[in-house]
């Protein structure tokens, strides 16, 4: 990378893991701490209040992300965080749990992801893309274990209100980081007719692939999260001593991943690459689901953990680059747009249908189902052709 892409890929990176903590910090303590607000002891509307935020970045990525096609990324992205600020202040002064949905709500509003994302693969070389996009996936990775880590604490110290304050101070940080840290942005063809650039987009099969492919592995990101704290409760590991796992596993996993991926992607693996990390995450499920029968150990559960973030941080890298790719130059935006959306919805349906079958059918359904999803995706990856990727 030259040092402009190395400047760019940081900064960028790091404003899509402050999108993702913004749902993933509150997501272990937000049911305990909602329940002391008026109405919290609603446990629909609580999780209503919860999933809204995936919700409304879902309604709004595609007409945000076409919208960055005409007036400019680094415009729709500032306007975001400020959004994104906004909610975050009016969760923190909220007094009843309306309050609440509204604040998360309106954090949801301020949907940047495509526009990032467009940001970024404007700003990158072909060759150089998936390992700016690898910086992208594994800050997610890294901001949903760090919110495992931290939030239980976070929230003791300055409460879920606190919490909110930090976020909406992070989102204003991160004005300034994409006016005066990020590159300009370069001069691209102005694509007026944002109808049909969505509906090119929409009618795109290769794209659409990749659109399932972040919604499966968003939803079964979401839903095995549901079951894992109890897994490791249950193998004798107390809550406060989690990150034990998750941070070795974590680790190990982006340094293994940092050796393999970019080799195999410079050698024109990177299909490869994605279908055997989709069967990893198969494999993963199915022994999730034999842990909770078996009643599995950490050293089991440490094994697994550490393969689901190797297979999750190798399709967080690779997908959204060949979305970038895939898409003509004009309709980027708006077709990073659609997968951005697709990943919002991933991460709502993974919350709100993996909870019902959880309380259902227990952990066994649950990761029998994530296996379910991730073997249609297997199917569905088969057909993916690379030789139209854009440069």
């Amino acid at each position: 990378m030259t040092p402009a892409e190395r400047r760019a890929s940081a900064a960028l990176a790091s404003l899509f893991a402050l999108r993702m903590l913004g749902l993933f910090l509150v997501l272990p303590v937000f049911a305990l701490e909602a329940a002391h607000y008026p109405g919290g002891d609603n446990p629909a509307k609580v999780g209503l209040a919860l999933g809204i935020y995936g919700l409304m970045q879902a309604l709004l990525q595609i007409p945000l992300g076409a919208a960055s096609d005409r007036w400019g990324r680094k415009r729709v992205i500032a306007s975001g965080l400020l959004v994104f600020a906004l909610g975050s202040v009016i969760a923190a002064t909220a007094q009843s749990l309306d309050g609440l949905l509204l604040g998360r709500a309106v954090q949801g509003a301020g949907a940047i992801s495509a526009a990032i994302s467009a940001l970024l693969a404007d700003l990158t070389r072909s060759e150089v893309r998936t390992k700016a996009m690898a910086l992208v996936g594994i800050s997610i990775a890294a901001s949903f274990a760090l919110s495992l880590l931290i939030a239980p604490t976070l929230t003791h110290a300055i409460g879920l209100k606190g919490i909110f304050i930090v976020t909406g101070v992070l989102a204003v940080a991160g004005v300034a980081a994409i006016l005066w840290i990020v590159p300009a942005e370069p001069q691209r063809h102005q694509a007026p007719a944002t109808a049909a650039n969505l509906a090119a987009v929409l009618r795109a099969p290769q794209l659409l692939r990749l659109d399932w492919g972040v919604f499966a592995l968003h939803a079964v990101q979401v839903a095995m999260w549901l079951g894992v704290p109890k897994l490791l409760e249950h193998a004798g590991l107390p809550r406060a001593q989690h990150w034990h796992v998750y941070l070795p596993a974590l680790v190990a996993s982006v340094l293994l991943l940092g050796g393999v991926l970019f080799r195999l992607e410079r050698k024109g693996h990177i299909k490869g690459v994605m279908v055997f990390a989709i069967a990893l995450l198969l494999l993963v499920q199915l022994g999730l689901a034999w842990a909770a029968a078996a009643q599995a150990g950490v050293v089991a559960l440490g094994i697994l953990l550490f393969a689901f973030f190797l297979a999750f941080n190798a399709l967080e890298a690779s997908q959204p680059s060949l979305a970038s790719k895939l898409a003509e130059p004009a309709q980027r935006g708006s077709a990073l747009g659609v997968f951005n959306t697709a990943q919002s919805l991933g991460v709502f349906v993974g919350g709100a249908v993996g909870g019902l079958l959880l309380n259902s059918g227990g952990a066994g359904l649950l990761y029998a189902a994530c296996a379910g999803v991730l073997a249609l995706w297997l199917l569905v990856v088969r057909g993916l052709d690379l030789s139209l990727a854009q440069h």
